[in-house]
């Protein structure tokens, strides 16, 4: 049996990106997915600055993407009523993004297709054995398939974990949203990404993100543990949506698309194992999502690459991909983490929320970053990392610079 350099399990952002990174490399790369592409991923749908620089420096066209829109104002809520529409920096690029997860994950897979990584579609993996140079996996049918490197990127419950005996029984994720997609919307959530801090939510937030044609992602989310029990959120769902600043932001003739969806999100990279000695996770399996937000697109592209990087540098035999890969972890995004629980500390009460929205507001400079900066960690944690300083650190240019045009609806 021939033994592959890589094995990624997932093809979720995490996954493609690195699978596209390593084939790009000249190694071995198989995909293994248990879904069936396209398919929906419950999400917000946002891109960030850091997704979208990423998403260039892999090559993805956001033009042969469906239903891509690019967003250029953020209109923020305070609990106590009081709007500030912040605009997004202009004449350098893009800053944010929104584009469904079933357009953006099937985009990807083709993009690591492209690269020359196989992709195997509708192929759980069933068990996992490491030994000191491979990792053993049983696929569907009892196939074997052996790899050196495995980058596990199966999802926060990552199946991966449990077949190598290192998961947290009862892991129930810190964060908690609700997401319906709605059409016909009329309002200010047809063009402009939307924040509301409602008071019962904190340091939850209400969000509605547009979406071509009229569209529009739309849900709540909350952190495990705050004011609104998880199992709330399906009753406070009717009540959140007849409030009248939302309304008003939908407008009077949108209308649901079929069935609201929930689902927890994993927020603990500080605490997660990142690598056994021939496994990397990465994305969702572990942990990678924004503490503050819950946006995780961002995290999961940049653990991916990092991943395939670590394992390029030590070579398909080598070692110590593993160890390289987690000191990456530590020095790159458990920083931005710890950085925004921080700040998570200041939104959990009205009176945080109510300043921060104003302070943002207080200048044209605040302003222009702030919804920026509200959907990236990456400009929060610089304050708290002096090694990463340098001229321009808080005004970096955006991506696509081209201004190549996705869809616009």
């Amino acid at each position: 049996m021939k033994t592959r350099d890589v094995a990624v399990v997932g093809a979720g952002p995490a996954g493609t990106a690195a699978a596209t990174k390593l084939a790009e490399a000249g190694l071995d790369v198989v995909v293994l997915d248990r879904a069936t592409f396209p398919r929906d991923k419950i999400c917000g749908d946002g891109l960030t600055a850091l997704a979208l620089r990423l998403l260039e420096q892999l090559e993805v066209d956001p033009g042969a993407i469906a239903n891509w829109k690019w967003v250029d104002d953020c209109l923020v809520r305070s609990p106590t009523g009081h709007c500030v529409r912040f605009p997004l920096p202009r004449g350098a690029g893009h800053h944010a993004a929104v584009v469904p997860r079933m357009d953006l994950d099937a985009g990807l897979l083709d993009r690591a297709r492209r690269s020359g990584a196989e992709v195997r579609e509708g192929t759980p993996v069933l068990a996992a054995k490491e030994s000191a140079d491979r990792v053993a996996l049983t696929l569907a049918d009892d196939e074997p398939l052996d790899a050196r490197w495995v980058v596990a990127a199966d999802g926060m419950w990552s199946p991966m974990r449990k077949h190598l005996g290192i998961a947290e029984s009862g892991y129930l994720g810190e964060w908690h949203a609700f997401r319906q997609y709605f059409s016909g919307v009329t309002g200010t959530g047809s063009n402009e990404l939307v924040v509301f801090f409602e008071p019962d939510l904190l340091p939850g937030y209400f969000w509605s993100f547009p979406l071509p044609g009229n569209r529009a992602n739309v849900g709540f989310g909350i952190q495990r543990g705050g004011k609104v029990p998880v199992p709330r959120m399906k009753e406070l769902w009717p009540d959140l949506l007849e409030r009248p600043h939302v309304r008003e932001v939908l407008g009077a003739t949108a209308t649901p698309e079929g069935t609201h969806r929930a689902w927890p999100i994993p927020a603990r990279i500080d605490t997660a194992v990142a690598a056994t000695s021939r496994t990397l996770f990465v994305g969702d399996a572990v942990g990678g999502c924004d503490v503050m937000t819950g946006e995780g697109i961002g995290q999961a592209l940049l653990s991916g690459i990092r991943a395939a990087e670590a394992i390029v540098d030590a070579g398909p035999r080598g070692r110590g991909a593993g160890n390289a890969y987690s000191a990456t972890v530590r020095g790159e995004l458990v920083a931005d983490h710890r950085m925004s629980e921080l700040l998570v500390r200041a939104l959990r009460h009205r009176k945080g929320a109510r300043a921060a929205v104003r302070v943002a507001g207080a200048t044209p400079w605040t302003r222009r970053h702030f919804a920026r900066w509200l959907f990236e960690d990456y400009p929060r944690a610089l304050v708290a990392t002096p090694r990463r300083w340098h001229r321009g650190m808080f005004d970096p240019p955006g991506s696509y610079r081209d201004d190549q045009p996705g869809p616009q609806g």
